[in-house]
């Protein structure tokens, strides 16, 4: 909390009032952590706050999801057991609680936290990029004077707390269409530790019954998806992902070394393309980590969670 730098508090949403040493705040929940000096040696002077932006959290329509980036994770999880969703036929939907899990957060970070934040920070076990990425998100950007652009959620994070953001632009939303909602899917994530950040996850999908998409994500620095006409068998998967992601690429901190997650990212992926091989619901598909198959009707913060592998 140590943001005693801070000169002014402006609501606004728009990016023309940016200033040199503004930050956006929305539920701020990182920036108050990493305080007065989170983007530089520079320190911040003023906040811009979103807190009264009086966007709609979420959307639904037959053309897909739209999540406002100041939508907050718990009104996230809520989504798939609320009734603009119900009757949906969107398997897509269910990646939903999975990535909320992810954040392994108490309820007070749930209720601030938002969409558009956990994107903005761009790091790599970013639970909210995973899933948007997977079920090709397409952010909206707001830049000054009345200009917008539309970057895939798949390029949006570039790196490590990196970005495509331009200073002072605005991440007003996220569309999730409705053809990947429709999808079958599928989801892995695995973890040092009991409740601890995402070391490795993966998230399958099965465009029109055959072709697959796959996303990783927590494993490496930024987002990387790999797409096949067809399912693949294991050494043709196997390869593509070698061919895919240089050894560079692995993230490496204290929630797992790179060798480890490579070796995880080979061994989710084959999980993921047997599930999405088999008729949906067999038995015996093997499944590592936690999170999957999500949980239906629980809380935030109400259920112990098990152990990742």
């Amino acid at each position: 909390m140590d943001m005693n730098t801070i000169e002014s508090v402006v609501p606004t949403t728009d990016p023309g009032q940016w200033q040199d040493g503004d930050a956006w705040l929305a539920g701020g929940t990182v920036l108050f952590s990493y305080g007065s000096y989170a983007f530089g040696p520079q320190p911040l002077r003023r906040l811009l706050d979103l807190g009264n932006a009086g966007w709609a959290p979420v959307t639904v329509t037959d053309d897909g999801i739209e999540l406002a980036a100041t939508c907050t994770i718990a009104a996230l999880h809520g989504l798939p057991l609320s009734g603009a969703a119900a009757g949906r036929p969107w398997p897509g939907l269910d990646l939903i609680r999975p990535c909320c899990d992810s954040f392994v957060a108490s309820f007070k970070v749930w209720n601030m936290s938002t969409v558009g934040g956990n994107l903005c920070t761009s790091l790599p076990a970013g639970p909210v990029i995973s899933l948007c990425a997977g079920l090709d998100g397409v952010a909206t950007i707001l830049g000054p004077g009345g200009t917008s652009r539309t970057v895939p959620v798949a390029d949006f994070v570039t790196g490590d707390a990196k970005n495509c953001l331009a200073p002072g632009e605005l991440l007003r939303s996220v569309h999730l269409p409705a053809s990947a909602l429709a999808s079958r899917v599928a989801f892995r994530r695995l973890s040092l530790s009991n409740l601890g950040r995402s070391g490795v996850l993966l998230i399958g999908r099965l465009d029109g019954g055959t072709a697959l998409v796959l996303t990783v994500t927590a494993a490496t620095k930024r987002p990387l998806q790999l797409r096949f006409d067809a399912l693949p068998d294991a050494d043709t998967l196997a390869a593509a992902l070698t061919g895919a992601i240089p050894a560079d690429l692995y993230h490496d901190d204290i929630h797992g070394l790179p060798a480890w997650r490579r070796d995880m990212t080979y061994r989710l992926a084959e999980e993921i393309r047997a599930e999405l091989a088999a008729p949906d619901g067999a038995p015996g598909i093997p499944v590592s980590g936690d999170f999957w198959p999500p949980r239906s009707g629980s809380a935030p913060g109400s259920t112990a969670l098990p152990k990742g592998a």
